[in-house]
């Protein structure tokens, strides 16, 4: 596989940088490598949507960020501010991690009203992306995340942080895929490092990529990152 083909695949690649200490420089050479691949945003911890915005103006990269990240535990309250925030500094796509207790404590009714207050802070402003960490969960609760992120009004459905156990896995997107089935998006989060990873990721459903290596996944190189 070479290069040319995967200029497509760009066009569904979150170009991602989310560890603690990026510093200005590295979202400013994010921002240089989306424009130049023509990714579908920057994906950037909630500190940074201004400035990547203000370096993505002008040009059809959107700027994503992360929402209650990458626990999940803060408060509903805390959650719904944060995207009310990152939408304010320019937020255009908000990718929310669901409270992953409650789920495996069976209270899907605290789930859905977390999902809810996200959705309803960005609806007619940003695509919501609800974040199950599908690595800490079963199968029964991977399904039942699923369902519950489409009751709330989301977007996508998003497989994992990168920062917890695992990331993405072929099985997982085609699980999340069956369940929400074709009226949202599926987003593979987490170790996908290479053009192979991704090609795989699509074809089991996913219709968007969440990567920091997605200039090697376009270049056909591989990358050692988890994220």
């Amino acid at each position: 596989m070479t290069t040319e083909p995967f200029r497509d695949m760009a066009k569904i690649i979150d170009h991602t940088l989310l560890k603690p200490e990026t510093t200005k420089e590295e979202v400013k050479k994010l921002c240089e490598e989306a424009k130049m691949y023509e990714f579908a945003s920057v994906c950037v911890n909630p500190f940074w949507v201004a400035y990547a915005a203000d370096q993505l103006k002008e040009t059809e990269v959107k700027v994503c960020t992360v929402i209650g990240f990458p626990l999940g535990a803060v408060t509903t309250a805390v959650k719904a501010f944060e995207t009310e925030d990152a939408i304010r500094n320019g937020a255009a796509e908000v990718d929310m991690v669901l409270n992953i207790g409650a789920l495996k404590d069976k209270d899907d009714e605290t789930v859905l009203k977390d999902i809810r207050a996200v959705t309803a802070s960005a609806r007619g402003k940003a695509l919501t992306k609800v974040i199950i960490e599908a690595s800490l969960l079963t199968e029964e609760e991977k399904e039942r995340a699923c369902q519950l992120a489409v009751q709330a009004g989301a977007d996508y459905v998003k497989t994992s942080t990168g920062f917890s156990a695992g990331g993405a896995t072929v099985n997982d997107i085609e699980l999340m895929r069956k369940t929400v089935g074709p009226a949202i998006g599926v987003k593979a989060s987490g170790g996908v490092r290479s053009q192979e990873d991704a090609l795989a990721m699509v074809e089991a459903g996913a219709t968007r990529i969440g990567a920091s290596s997605g200039v090697k996944i376009v270049q056909g190189l591989k990358s050692d990152s988890n994220y």
